[in-house]
């Protein structure tokens, strides 16, 4: 049911131990980007290296960035916000910091703004909601609508600027029982204001902070003694003539049950983790009481209850429309037996209604993400308990999986260093579709943890592709990272998915379709490289989408040659009149269209050349393999039936004709053996003939020998380019799919082969040219230049452009955030690029 994927170890430190005492903390983005801290103590100068923060992506866990916080006390609290690019951290002396990327790289992070409460240290963290929440209807899982499957509801964000837009900023609660919040204004200056949570103020050891529908914050808070109530209180945030204003209202309060039973009244001294059971519900609460050796948790939920009447109001005849007073009162759901000691606490992220139906609804339909917690313990075990009634839905023992292989070579020198004590996870935390748990134990190595969305029980295999299907949707639609979902796919299954999800999309409305085309381009690539009888599939996607980011901007260039816009764009009248004119001749199908729409000056079209010259070879390439479509592994032979893309691709070649006769130095260059042929002719009269033959989807047809007998003959009338389709992907997912854990090192690369090794030769060949793949540049043999590549699909561009034009730097723009595949940036050196 749980695995290791991989454990990411530090490189041996001799002058180095642990510190037991310190608190670890970890954070997983939506991005799939983890933060988190390690408890080292360095025994030269006993300076504490605990106030690092080590960011990785989980595709390249060995190129960790570790930051120099600045913290002056152990950190105590790391957030990530909703966008999962910003990161808050806070230290046991008030301060907190926001982290950003310093130009957009995940290895490379910079202090952008802070706010600190001196000396009071930070228990609870959080960003302030924006408004934003998704519910995902697992009943509704077989629905074709992707609307009736993930809903948006109706939720209000904690603080709105002027029309209704939601503000940025951050709240924390302190260990003596303030609530300070920090508000970032458009203009980027910082509004901060403290407030007390009660006129009483008192200690706070543990605090978590949930938000309402109604944009109220709610904290609970406990100070740390079991026979001591927990807290709620309701925190309202404002800003009044420039200023912002807190008012905190106290909420009903609880005594965990443990302390009310004789038997175990002293048993459980300490509350040790205090977790509202989602962040978008104030109404239920997961609390864990602890001694030296044992725990025990348990699941509160606020309810309305009636308030009962004295009998001497009873009998009165009620007034017509009364009703019965209403008091909100806190009920114990369910508690486990006495547990082993309780090390950590994970709560899953994916927004699935928590009520007593999805114990129904999970046994109808098997589907289990997201209905379990995890809880750590000091044995080394880690159990996923079911949210609601706390029964056992599976038990990992880390020992028996990945400590085999930690046991042989280190273990009795790791014992001694831990004062005896057993490995065991310090922090925990789920990934947003809860089918990954990240780890990092007491000897600072971060542990991958797969989780099987069967949760162990017998799954037949459609049922099995029908639940990861229904996550890689919900990652498509919000805009995730689906790494995850990944983890859980084997070779045999990414032909099926791949079709589903076509088949699933194909089904949406168009304006959704639209929304959603370049991303599900995305995770079909992402698919089709975790088998090498998928991996060309890989490369076309790839292409494909660079082909309508180059599409796009292209046409974006022409205007209208009026100022009384008509109803459509010159590129959607030229998607027309290409669509409807099958002329073979380019010079004829040029005739039909305002010419005057297209004409630019020159500098633009010269600096689009390479560009233009991709579109040009691509096409060259395609026709030249027409004769090898048979051979389904080759890179192309998706687009040889793709009418749609055959169709952008006839349409650039008519543009880039129009352009060539105001400047001719923008054309695409070939090669050719004669010196008197019209190359753009010749490849545009091959072009249409091929559309035509896929122009209809639904009723493709082969195409003829004489056409097949023309591309033949291509190799000898022009010279073929050297597409290079995609570099070889260095990531991690490829390598992890057998069910044996891999060990890596912290900035060390891991190298091994991948499980598709026979298929690197199409991706790349080493000694050749690199290419930067946004620019469509040859960078070298060995590129001097410093790099970046994508984190999901490793495309490699140059940080620096050598562009100075206007029209280039524009296109450079589309990519400073995100790569073609929506993938972050992460810088490499110059040697490996």
């Amino acid at each position: 049911m749980m695995e290791v994927a991989y454990v990411c170890e530090w490189e041996k430190r001799p002058k180095s131990n642990h510190c037991p005492s310190i608190p670890l903390v970890c954070a997983w983005s939506c991005r799939n980007l983890i933060a988190f801290t390690t408890d080292f103590r360095n025994e030269e100068d006993d300076k504490d290296l605990s106030h690092m923060i080590h960011i990785i992506d989980t595709e390249h866990p060995w190129d960790v960035y570790s930051i120099n916080s600045g913290h002056s006390e152990v950190i105590s609290c790391l957030e990530w916000d909703q966008s999962g690019s910003r990161l808050l951290s806070a230290d046991g002396d008030g301060q907190i910091k926001c982290w950003g990327m310093s130009e957009h790289l995940v290895n490379s992070w910079e202090s952008r703004q802070g706010s600190s409460v001196d000396g009071d240290p930070i228990v609870a963290l959080s960003w302030l909601h924006n408004g934003v929440k998704l519910a995902l209807h697992v009943e509704k899982s077989g629905s074709t609508n992707f609307g009736e499957k993930f809903s948006r509801v109706k939720f209000s964000p904690s603080l709105t600027l002027f029309g209704g837009k939601p503000m940025e900023g951050w709240l924390a609660v302190t260990v003596s029982g303030l609530v300070t919040v920090s508000l970032l204004k458009p203009n980027g200056a910082l509004l901060t204001a403290s407030e007390s949570l009660c006129r009483l103020r008192g200690r706070v050891a543990l605090a978590d902070i949930a938000f309402t529908g109604g944009g109220n914050i709610v904290v609970a808070a406990t100070d740390g003694s079991s026979s001591s109530p927990v807290q709620f209180y309701k925190v309202c945030v404002s800003v009044v003539n420039e200023k912002c204003r807190i008012d905190t209202e106290l909420l009903p309060s609880l005594f965990m049950r443990c302390t009310t039973d004789p038997v175990r009244r002293d048993k459980y001294p300490a509350v040790t983790h205090l977790k509202f059971l989602t962040r978008e519900n104030s109404e239920q609460v997961l609390l864990c009481a602890s001694s030296q050796t044992a725990s025990i948790v348990e699941c509160w939920s606020l309810r309305k209850e009636g308030l009962p009447v004295n009998n001497i109001f009873q009998h009165r005849s009620p007034v017509v429309g009364e009703k019965q007073p209403m008091i909100l009162k806190w009920r114990i759901l369910s508690a486990t037996n006495d547990l082993e000691r309780v090390s950590a606490v994970a709560l899953p992220k994916l927004p699935i209604s928590i009520s007593n139906t999805d114990l129904k609804v999970a046994s109808d339909t098997k589907f289990f993400p997201g209905l379990g917690l995890a809880l750590a313990f000091h044995d080394g075990s880690v159990q996923i308990l079911h949210r609601l009634s706390l029964h056992t839905m599976g038990v990992f023992y880390g020992g028996s999986s990945s400590g085999s292989s930690q046991r042989t070579d280190e273990p009795p020198i790791k014992r001694q260093r831990g004062g005896g004590a057993t490995i065991h996870f310090k922090t925990l935390q789920f990934s947003w579709t809860s089918l990954a748990l990240v780890g990092v134990d007491n000897h600072g190595k971060l542990h991958m943890i797969r989780v099987s969305p069967s949760m162990g029980q017998m799954l037949d295999m459609n049922t099995l592709l029908r639940h990861l299907l229904f996550l890689l949707e919900y990652c498509m639609v919000t805009g995730y990272d689906w790494w995850d979902v990944l983890l859980h796919v084997q070779p045999g299954m990414v032909h099926s998915l791949v079709e589903k999800l076509h088949e699933e999309y194909m089904r949406q409305n168009q304006a959704l379709q639209q929304v959603l085309s370049t991303r599900i381009l995305a995770v079909k690539a992402s698919l089709c490289k975790l088998s090498s009888a998928t991996a060309a599939r890989a490369c076309d996607f790839h292409a494909k989408l660079l082909l309508i980011a180059i599409c796009s901007t292209l046409k974006s260039l022409l205007r209208p040659h009026t100022l009384n816009t008509p109803d459509k764009s010159p590129g959607d009248r030229l998607t027309e009149i290409c669509a409807k004119n099958t002329d073979t001749d380019i010079d004829k199908v040029m005739i039909n269209l305002k010419t005057e729409e297209f004409v630019l000056d020159g500098p633009p079209l010269q600096s689009l050349q390479q560009l233009i010259q991709w579109v040009g070879d691509f096409v060259l390439y395609l026709l030249a393999n027409l004769p090898n479509q048979g051979s389904i592994v080759r890179p192309g032979f998706g687009f040889l039936r793709d009418g749609a893309s055959l169709a952008m691709l006839r349409e650039m070649m008519v543009m880039v004709r129009i352009w060539g006769l105001l400047k001719p130095g923008c054309l695409p260059i070939y090669t050719a053996t004669s010196d008197n042929q019209d190359s753009m002719s010749l490849l545009f009269r091959l072009l249409t003939k091929l559309w035509l033959c896929s122009r209809d989807e639904s009723h493709p047809q082969d195409p003829d020998e004489g056409l097949v007998d023309e591309c033949c003959l291509l190799p000898s009338q022009l010279l073929l380019p050297a597409m290079d389709w995609l570099p070889a992907n260095d990531g991690i997912i490829t390598k992890i799919q057998s069910k044996h854990s891999l060990r890596l090192q912290f900035t060390k690369s891991y190298t091994l082969p991948t499980v598709n090794s026979t298929s690197q030769d199409i991706f790349s060949s080493p000694g050749s040219q690199r290419t930067d793949s946004l620019r469509c540049l040859h960078m070298g043999v060995s590129p001097t230049e410093e790099s970046k590549a994508c984190t999901r699909c490793g495309c490699v561009t140059m940080l620096r452009s050598p562009n100075k034009s206007n029209a280039m730097k524009q296109w450079e723009q589309r990519w400073i955030k995100n790569c073609l595949c929506g993938g972050l940036w992460r810088r490499i050196p110059a040697t490996v690029s």
